[in-house]
């Protein structure tokens, strides 16, 4: 049963992702349904091939939620005239967004994975395809490189926020205080990695050596 934390956090994640595919469209001078398809599949890419993935009909076509909250969502963009806000501004919101998104869908993930009572590569596993799938959609349709092949802390942070909801879940923390907790902590370190720009490192840097 889809508790309702979970219930939030996906629509939180949905909407979010709808931002970032609305900003990466404007940015690319889309025409209107570009955008919105982007925006789509953005928000719901990740979803439909964790679906997929586990031979179940995908949520999306069972639930009107993720739709309403999309076109709500860019529908208020759009009256805000979200795109017209300077560059920097724009990169800022861009990347809260997505990584709020991030954050969310991987929670919401790795609670499905769970719930189908797969081990712990499996939780990890789809947590990362719901987390990432819609944004490596995205990227690809543009023409850009995947921000999960050049942003070093974005796929480590959806697999440490899997990691954490399983051993938590499994040593009894299921309240939705502990949730949101790791939402919180999720996002703050997706942020701060940001920030500081941090880094995996690079087989490479090694080989050079």
């Amino acid at each position: 049963m889809q508790l309702p934390e979970f219930t939030w956090l996906f629509l939180i994640g949905t909407a979010s992702f709808t931002i970032s595919g609305y900003l990466i469209g404007a940015k690319k001078q889309f025409d209107l349904l570009g955008v919105v398809i982007l925006a789509l599949l953005t928000a719901i890419g990740g979803g439909m091939i964790r679906d997929v993935l586990v031979a179940q009909l995908p949520r999306v076509f069972l639930d009107n939620g993720p739709f309403l909250t999309i076109f709500l969502t860019l529908g208020l963009a759009w009256l805000v005239r979200l795109h017209r806000l300077n560059v920097g501004l724009l990169n800022k919101i861009f990347i809260v967004a997505d990584s709020i998104g991030l954050v969310a869908f991987s929670i919401a993930g790795a609670q499905v994975a769970m719930s189908m009572g797969v081990n712990l590569f499996g939780v990890c596993v789809l947590a990362f395809v719901t987390a990432v799938g819609g944004g490596l959609v995205r990227d690809m349709l543009v023409n850009d490189v995947p921000f999960i092949l050049h942003e070093d802390f974005y796929g480590t942070v959806s697999i440490l926020v899997a990691l954490a909801f399983y051993f938590s879940q499994s040593a009894g923390f299921t309240a939705a205080g502990w949730v949101w907790l790791l939402f919180a902590a999720g996002l703050a370190l997706r942020l701060f990695a940001h920030w500081r720009e941090l880094k995996l490192p690079k087989v490479m840097d090694d080989v050079a050596r």
